[in-house]
């Protein structure tokens, strides 16, 4: 199995837990891993066999400039469930979403969930 990554899509969203978080925003930065065979798409330099990065981001920004959310675990799940809906011809998908700078009297880099979506074949 081949893979294709997306990584550090970032984004200034209003997701938190607190109320101040929903109205401010925070930043958030996404990485995506996407199985699945690619070797079509480097035979054929189709864009139709592979996964096209516009829909993917389109589909993550649909999510973080969505509805507020007060869980980076909601958020997580959505974008996976929607991107493993959108793109059959994947077999395994891992989302990875940080809130950058979370709200703790220690300094943090930042929070991360990370979620993986399975086939069954």
């Amino acid at each position: 199995m081949d893979t294709l990554r997306l990584n550090g899509l970032q984004y200034h969203a209003r997701h938190g837990f607190y109320e101040e978080e929903r109205t401010n925003g925070n930043d958030f930065e996404i990485d995506l891993e996407f199985s699945l065979d690619l070797r079509g798409a480097g035979q054929t330099d189709d864009l139709d066999k592979t996964v096209n990065y516009e829909e993917v981001e389109a589909i993550v920004r649909s999510v973080m400039e969505g509805p507020s959310q007060k869980l980076i675990e909601t958020l997580t799940y959505m974008i996976g469930e929607a991107l493993f809906e959108q793109f059959p011809e994947v077999i395994h998908l891992e989302v990875s979403l940080r809130k950058l700078n979370p709200p703790l009297q220690t300094k943090t880099k930042f929070s991360e969930v990370i979620m993986t979506w399975q086939r069954q074949l």
